[in-house]
């Protein structure tokens, strides 16, 4: 079958399990040779091939919502929908998104990139078709891993108090983004093991009945028996406690065990979870033996060996700096801990997790559990350091501010990805932390220029007794500089200059400095005279350096990789009308008020106009009598 034909999911209704066996081995295929190309998530989409078949075949979408936890198990969904042909710009530059997306096709009724929102979307639009008077399914699918969030214990609790008509699919692959962990997970474990329940209970009834003389007497017991014989089959029986009819375990490779489970849920009154069993990466070796998950999220690839495409003698990952001198403090620092939330192999900690398996504790998909729990841990003496992804601290926020600036705990946070992160696209752009943290008391924020300065923060963070600190940290490669031996502190507030100059100022920090100074050199070719300054703290500022700037009139520039509204930008402004600076010589450059798609972190630059020529441009405006110098 030509994949790129296809236009919408009506022509599964008719095909046979032996025919869906085809399709689901020619999609593996063209997803194995695709993604090789343009990487993006490979794994977990692999891995729910025949689920995707089955949904589609046994539901009318858009009719019927089928709502996609995440969303990046979500590429089977966009090829039955008619979008096989765009998939050589995955997650390219105005290319098809890694993530279902509503303006790309009716059939995305749910925008997600992060874990455990399904089941809460799937019980507003229950809430919806029934007072509409609709009679339409709701399909949420969410993974095992995505079950740890505390958003999706919310919706479970609600959605079996109300008794609507939901029926979840549980995809247990038992890896979230790595290997999931918590008490929720080994109980699904024992439901795995545990066969399928409900053919039990339904073959015990019968029995009791069959049996001569006294099955009368039995039969009106038979519920109660069937009722203790889950607690023996399955321990906890957490769903069922919740109020959900169970369906499961199912083989999530099995088109028959698919479709009769499906349209047994289909005709059950009341929120029903089938519990899908399937193996990520399935249909490729390298990812079906991949026990690290290194294959959830891949750049290009090699198809016959599995070998990753990568730059040779690239410098150390960003991650790896700071994973490696926490490895360094942790060995002199008894009070180090390091907190994730399922991210040990995203933030390059499995290291760390080698050297100190007992203090370093991944929460799962909990968020703000790691939070407060760093916070928890800080009133204790310990050092937590928790390394989170900016994205991902956004959903801590109470937490933030309530347990940890509130108490003003010694608490760290190494945020990674911060900043544009490219090809992940608007749900995982880092450019927002700074503007919800600045406005915190008590937080301090920091960014280095390079690796170097970055071990120094990091150590910084350690050190700093004096509330909470974070460090913030981009996507991706540093820049290859010499790195040295001996860890020191840097003095919190400071800035330094890196470029002198007269005529007017840059003031910027981390993934903006090389744009600055390159935008120097170019202006001191034209005549000008720019200092630029790393002003490396965020917050607090460096007063004094400020103090010194502003009274000499120079204009100032300040450039950034994070939104204007709330940013660093926005704290020089403040500061100046503090202190009866003029406002008029500050210009603001950063990211502007909309949310930034997927692309290469260059063209994204280039669409929204932070360019070195850009800086230019800005600062020649800025001195506008300034005459060329000979």
């Amino acid at each position: 079958m030509d994949l790129t034909r296809i236009k919408n999911p009506s022509f599964l209704k008719s095909l046979t399990n032996e025919e869906l066996e085809v399709l689901s081995y020619t999609i593996r295929q063209f997803l194995i040779e695709k993604l090789s190309v343009t990487g993006g998530h490979l794994g977990a989409n692999l891995g729910v091939v025949e689920l995707t078949l089955a949904l589609h075949k046994n539901f009318n979408s858009p009719e019927d919502k089928l709502i996609f936890d995440v969303g990046h198990q979500s590429y089977i969904h966009k090829m039955l929908t008619g979008r096989s042909g765009q998939f050589e710009t995955l997650r390219k530059f105005k290319g098809l998104c890694g993530f279902p997306k509503m303006s790309e096709s009716e059939h995305d009724v749910w925008e997600a990139g992060h874990s455990s929102t399904s089941l809460s979307a799937a019980m507003g639009m229950t809430i919806a078709r029934d007072i509409k008077g609709d009679s339409n399914y709701i399909v949420p699918i969410i993974g095992d891993g995505a079950l740890t969030g505390g958003m999706a214990l919310e919706a479970l609790n609600h959605i079996g108090h109300e008794k609507k008509n939901i029926i979840v699919i549980l995809n247990d692959n038992e890896m979230s983004i790595a290997n999931n962990v918590g008490a929720l997970h080994n109980a699904l474990g024992r439901m795995r093991s545990a066969g399928k329940y409900n053919r039990v209970k339904d073959e015990l009834e019968w029995l009791l009945k069959k049996i001569p003389a006294v099955g009368g007497k039995l039969a009106h017991t038979a519920e109660r028996v069937k009722d203790s014989m889950k607690y023996f089959m399955i321990p906890g029986m957490l769903f069922e406690e919740f109020g959900f009819t169970y369906y499961g375990p199912v083989d999530g490779h099995d088109f028959s065990a698919l479709q009769e489970n499906l349209q047994y849920a289909k005709k059950t009154d009341g929120p029903v979870l089938i519990h899908v069993i399937t193996q990520k990466g399935k249909g490729y070796r390298p990812a079906e033996a991949d026990i690290k998950d290194k294959w959830h999220g891949v750049g290009p690839y090699k198809i016959d060996s599995g070998e990753k495409i990568t730059p040779l003698n690239a410098p150390p990952a960003w991650s790896s700096v700071v994973s490696g001198t926490l490895q360094k403090i942790a060995r002199e620092d008894k009070r180090l801990t390091v907190v994730t939330p399922a991210m040990i192999l995203g933030s390059k900690l499995d290291k760390f997790q080698l050297e100190f398996p007992d203090r370093l504790f991944d929460v799962g998909i909990a968020e703000q559990h790691a939070t407060t729990m760093s916070a928890g841990m800080a009133t204790q003496g310990l050092k937590p350091f928790l390394a989170i992804y900016s994205t991902f601290l956004q959903r801590a926020y109470d937490q933030l501010l309530h347990d940890v600036c509130r108490q003003n705990l010694n608490v760290a946070f190494g945020i990674d990805r911060s900043g544009l992160v490219g090809a992940d696209g608007e749900t995982h752009q880092g450019v927002y932390d700074i503007s919800f943290l600045r406005h915190m008391p008590n937080m301090v924020i920091m960014m280095p220029k390079d690796e170097n300065e970055c071990q120094h923060m990091v150590n910084t963070a350690i050190q700093y007794d004096d509330g909470p600190i974070a460090v913030r940290f981009a996507r991706g490669n540093a820049l290859g500089v010499p790195m040295d031996d001996i860890l020191s502190t840097i003095p919190i507030g400071s800035w330094e200059v890196l470029e002198e100059g007269t005529d007017a100022v840059i003031l910027t920090f981390g993934t903006t400095i090389g744009m600055a100074l390159e935008a120097s050199e170019q202006l001191k070719k034209q005549g000008y005279s720019v200092r630029v300054v790393n002003a490396r703290f965020i917050k607090p500022l460096d007063e004094d350096m400020l103090h010194d700037i502003m009274s000499s009139d120079m204009p100032i520039l300040t450039l950034e990789e994070t939104v204007l509204q709330g940013g660093f930008g926005s704290a020089i402004l403040e500061f100046a009308e503090a202190n009866l600076y003029t406002l008029n010589n500050i210009r603001r450059m950063g990211i502007p008020d909309h949310f930034i798609e997927h692309g290469k972190v260059e063209e994204l630059l280039e669409e929204i106009g932070l360019t070195k020529e850009i800086v230019v441009e800005t600062v020649q405006q800025m001195l506008p009598s300034k005459q060329k110098r000979t």
